[in-house]
């Protein structure tokens, strides 16, 4: 078979700074995740949310979405560390790559959803904001597998194949050095999967966890086919691997999502971060409206030249808030326009 071209593989995974390893693989995760952290706190913002939150959350989200990535991994794949030959401590050894993304969004799911538990933030809200960040950091993450020479496809002499080494090829196919590059596949099809969700969110004014809906099923369409030309060992279901059928449930599941909630939740949230206790009339909307409405009370209630005056002084000095026309009032104003909302 003769290659015109292709695309090398690293020599080694990982580079060192002196004792230090830098593992391609992680870096590639923890690139991902500053991008979704990031992405996600500005659409939160844009959503009415506060700067910082989506970050708070993730302290919880990112290490359940870690090792329920891991555990489905070794759960599904457990002849890798448990077969005859193998050493289980292996399955701990997360910078070697395997992180299953089923495990990793449903104990992510769970580590978010304790995080919005304690802020008194719907979870779907959040999981709107975070969608296309999510799949951002898949199609940064999926090159942690290029560093390995690992999930390739099968063989091809396309100018794209990737080149793999010898002690990383297929025992069938070992004097064949060229196979098609499904994480490059993948991190291209996530890419066009983050910038849907931010396009029809954007269009539709989706809520209540539906963009999170959108992302859920375009990826699974995506992973569905490239998972049918990989080569790595995998369970078969009725001729499918294991995680074709993963994806046709998870697809059926988020369409299924996506229109019970559009049905029982039409259109998007107005509130999706609640006013915490103790914060001032700046970060409160009401409190503006709420001094707006008594500054135009001032001047359409009658008062005499020396209480107009007395109040126009109280006004320049930041003292009150009102009409002026009783201490009473005075004192009054404020606590009427900083109630609750």
């Amino acid at each position: 078979m003769e290659i015109l071209a292709f695309i090398p593989s690293p020599s080694a995974g990982e580079i060192h700074l002196g004792p230090v390893p830098l593992r391609g693989y992680a870096f590639c995760i923890i690139i991902g995740v500053f991008v979704a952290v990031w992405l996600g706190g500005r659409r939160w913002i844009e959503r009415g949310g506060r700067a910082g939150t989506v970050a708070d959350i993730a302290v919880w989200a990112v290490p359940f979405g870690l090792v329920g990535g891991r555990l489905y991994h070794v759960i599904t794949d457990y002849q890798l560390y448990f077969g005859e030959g193998r050493n289980w401590v292996d399955a701990f050894k997360i910078w070697d790559g395997g992180l299953g993304i089923w495990g990793a969004v449903a104990l992510g799911a769970l580590g978010a959803w304790i995080g919005c538990r304690r802020r008194g933030i719907p979870l779907p809200a959040y999981a709107d904001a975070v969608a296309p960040g999510v799949a951002f950091a898949q199609a940064i993450g999926r090159w942690g597998n290029w560093f390995n020479q690992e999930l390739y496809g099968r063989a091809t002499d396309l100018p794209w194949a990737v080149e793999i080494d010898a002690q990383h090829r297929p025992v069938d196919t070992p004097s064949l050095a060229t196979y098609h590059p499904t994480f490059l596949y993948e991190s291209l099809w996530c890419v066009g999967v983050g910038f849907l969700v931010i396009w029809a969110d954007r269009r539709f004014k989706l809520g209540h966890g539906r963009a999170l809906g959108l992302y859920v099923a375009a990826y699974t369409v995506g992973r569905f086919w490239v998972e049918y030309l990989r080569v790595d060992d995998a369970h078969h279901i009725a001729g499918l691997r294991l995680n074709d059928w993963t994806s046709i449930l998870v697809f059926v599941g988020a369409v299924a999502g996506i229109v019970i909630s559009a049905r029982l939740r039409p259109g998007r949230e107005k509130t999706v971060e609640p006013e915490s206790a103790g914060d001032g009339s700046s970060s409160s909307p009401s409190a503006p409206a709420g001094r707006r409405a008594h500054k135009a009370g001032a001047k359409a209630s009658p008062a005499s030249p020396a209480t107009a005056k007395s109040a126009g002084e109280k006004d320049a000095d930041g003292d009150a808030e009102g009409d002026g026309s009783s201490p009473t009032s005075a004192v009054s104003t404020p606590e009427s326009s900083s109630g609750a909302s």
